[in-house]
């Protein structure tokens, strides 16, 4: 199962990917804060699913993806993805 969220920007609505099949799973009613996260979210979301994921509407393949996590209070980031960088650190 991999998260994500779609739709307009500032209007996203989280979802699922499983197999090769996107859900909209905004009927589970969180969306992916940080308080989702740190409240076994994944684990709750996973255990509803499993009575749920039949029913749920498909996003559409041309909707847009939005940012992953609902409005996160800090970004960290690693600058190992150019070679340049990766020779700075050593």
């Amino acid at each position: 199962m991999k998260l994500f969220r779609f739709g307009n920007p500032g209007e996203e609505k989280p979802g699922v990917i499983t197999g090769d099949v996107k859900k909209d799973v905004s009927s589970f009613g969180e969306d992916y804060t940080e308080a989702f996260f740190a409240t076994n979210g994944i684990q709750r979301l996973e255990e509803w699913l499993k009575d749920n994921l039949p029913k749920l509407p498909i996003v559409p393949e041309n909707v847009r993806i939005g940012p992953s996590i609902c409005r996160p209070s800090k970004i960290v980031c690693i600058g190992l993805n150019y070679k340049a960088h990766e020779k700075e650190i050593k």
